[in-house]
């Protein structure tokens, strides 16, 4: 029997009527930040935004998804990729890794292509920082196209 992994999803806010098309395609098909799970079943106990900046559903949504079994907490693709990218996502990274212990991990889906070529004109991931958060989701360039 496989390991069974519990997770569950941040997205932005700007995105909450996002419905998780390309985060729960690229968790089926184990692509982006989810490809760590590729011999493990998953199974999703939470899926919320973080209600906005500066993240006040951070605190209380981990508790629920604590609550329904979750041990790792993913911070989605589009904390990453918006316009501008969340200036929060370190913060909300390192507050649930202090408070709860849990795993968190930068990306759900890859970064579309798109989304990668505005960021390298804009010099946005230039950091070190930025290189270690966006690398679980930066993939080759026919799957970015596949997610555009």
């Amino acid at each position: 029997m496989k390991e069974t992994n519990k997770i569950g999803i941040m997205i932005c806010d700007r995105y909450r009527r996002c419905a998780g098309g390309k985060c729960f395609r690229s968790l089926k098909d184990r692509e982006g930040a989810f490809s760590r799970y590729k011999d493990m079943e998953i199974e999703v106990v939470g899926y919320t935004s973080c209600d906005g900046c500066p993240g006040g559903n951070i605190e209380y949504a981990v508790d629920e998804m604590i609550t329904n079994g979750a041990e790792i907490i993913h911070l989605a693709t589009g904390l990453i990729v918006g316009y501008p990218p969340c200036p929060h996502i370190t913060y909300f990274h390192d507050y649930i890794k202090a408070k709860y212990g849990l795993e968190v991990v930068y990306g759900t889906h890859p970064i579309p292509e798109k989304y990668l070529k505005m960021h390298k004109i804009m010099g946005t991931w230039n950091s070190n920082e930025w290189q270690a958060i966006i690398k679980p989701t930066l993939v080759d360039e026919k799957t970015r196209l596949a997610y555009n």
